[in-house]
């Protein structure tokens, strides 16, 4: 009996780990898909994967890709774009991102995404800094 317990709780275990693990994945999928859509100046494609709570702040698509280019220049067609550690949370993810500007100078964004009603994620929030050197 005990076998059979501690057997169905590492099934269970090891399944949270690959949702979590499939979380993280579709995360990375739509933050690469926005920042796509910003670099084609998509402002609907790009808008489509902000979260409500975003979209009540910025109402309309244009106004949303205005404040990407002015508040978060550069996330704004960056040189380079790719993933560091993402970490699945209850109800979301944590997506950092490691960017080199236009300029030449390197950033940090940590995305924070949230599963909506319907089970999609969408992005809540990013924040970026400058990049520190070791």
């Amino acid at each position: 009996m005990h076998a059979r317990i501690i057997l169905v709780a590492a099934l269970l275990i090891g399944m949270t780990s690959s949702v979590y693990a499939d979380d993280v994945a579709d995360a990375q999928t739509l933050i690469r898909a926005q920042d796509e859509a910003i670099s084609r100046d998509d402002a609907a494609g790009a808008y489509f994967y902000a979260a409500p709570v975003i979209k009540r702040v910025f109402p309309e698509p244009a106004i949303f890709m205005t404040m990407v280019r002015h508040g978060y220049a550069p996330l704004y067609k960056p040189k380079q774009f790719e993933f560091g550690k993402g970490q699945a949370l209850d109800g979301g993810v944590a997506q950092l991102v490691y960017l080199v500007d236009s300029d030449g100078v390197a950033w940090e964004a940590l995305y924070m995404l949230e599963k909506q009603p319907d089970g999609s994620l969408k992005i809540t929030g990013c924040t970026i800094r400058k990049a520190t050197t070791a």
